[in-house]
């Protein structure tokens, strides 16, 4: 018998987000540092069978009925194409879906088409490859393209593409990235610039907010808000662009959380499940599996856990605090 993952506010988990792995092949400069980070040890790592086993619970015992595998990077993952497939293959099948940075789309984009992948959700910030070079320090943006039309070809529509725009570099992109995503059958959603950077260098002076945003592109866009039912639980407000059918999508992470329709749960590379992306605990879940834990034992550990799930992120408390795990650890 299925126990939801509900939590003390009424919510129900039904969307896993997997992080597969810490690495990255980019040094985003609100992520990480040129040099990187200290990755975790491969022992540490869940391995593909035990991610699988942990997928499968999640649907079979806890309600899960959409997959995201993130990281880091997930296509650096050797063992990606296999997960996928094996986790297409359960019943009830859930929804996959991958978000990625678009580099090695152009190879895979087929294969995960074939193994049961529905989606993809590619990171691209700007159109100007010496902003891309800037911000990422390295020079790849015509990799990305290429991945992102690959994605589009291979049939893992609707192709999202995730925009985070900062201060200087590339806030006056908006309108371009919209109709360049218009033209090219993309759906383009703006993400504000959260605390999750490894240097905790982020500061709310100077972020780019959803106002700002909207503002920008309502000078070349006319952009009319869907109704709030037809979001759910959906992080992104979707707008209209033009009378449609296009659509653009803003994620006010920061200035207008959307916590209590939240209805996430999450699983970093080293098996520890998270509640939140800025939650300051975990609940393990690697060493119960190591110890021969029941399905049974796993998932009530689980549920305990989501028991707890705090109302919100906390972002405008006094006493927020950062977590110690950067967004490339914790998985997006």
């Amino acid at each position: 018998m299925v126990g939801l993952l509900t939590d003390t506010f009424g919510r129900v988990a039904t969307d896993l987000r997997v992080s597969l792995t810490d690495r990255c092949n980019l040094r985003c400069t609100y992520c990480m540092p040129e040099e990187g980070l200290q990755w975790l040890a491969k022992p540490d790592l869940l391995t593909d069978e035990e991610i699988v086993r942990l997928v499968r619970i999640a649907i079979t015992e806890l309600g899960i009925t959409e997959v995201r595998f993130t990281g880091g990077e997930p296509l650096l993952r050797p063992g990606l194409i296999g997960i996928v497939e094996q986790c297409a293959a359960l019943e009830p099948r859930p929804r996959i879906s991958l978000t990625t940075n678009g580099i090695g789309l152009r190879r895979t984009a087929t294969a995960l088409a074939g193994a049961g992948m529905d989606r993809v959700n590619v990171s691209l910030d700007t159109l100007r490859p010496h902003v891309f070079k800037r911000l990422t320090r390295r020079d790849r943006h015509h990799d990305v393209l290429s991945g992102l039309q690959a994605a589009r070809e291979a049939g893992l529509t609707p192709v999202k593409v995730n925009a985070v725009l900062m201060a200087g570099l590339n806030d006056d992109e908006a309108p371009d990235l919209l109709a360049w995503a218009i033209e090219n059958g993309y759906e383009m959603r703006f993400i504000e610039q959260m605390p999750l950077d490894a240097q905790h260098g982020w500061r709310r002076e100077g972020l780019i907010t959803a106002d700002d945003i909207l503002l920008s592109l309502r000078s070349r866009f006319f952009l009319t808000s869907e109704e709030k039912e037809l979001r759910g639980s959906a992080p992104a407000e979707r707008w209209l662009v033009n009378g449609g059918p296009h659509r653009v999508g803003v994620i006010a992470s920061v200035t207008r959380p959307f916590c209590r329709a939240c209805d996430r749960t999450r699983l970093t590379a080293d098996g520890q499940i998270r509640t939140c992306l800025f939650a300051t605990e975990e609940t393990d879940l690697r060493g119960a599996l190591r110890r021969g834990a029941p399905d049974e034992e796993i998932a009530r550990i689980w549920r305990v856990a989501t028991w707890g799930k705090k109302a919100g992120a906390g972002l405008d408390a006094p006493d927020f605090e950062q977590p110690d795990r950067p967004m490339s650890a914790i998985g997006g």
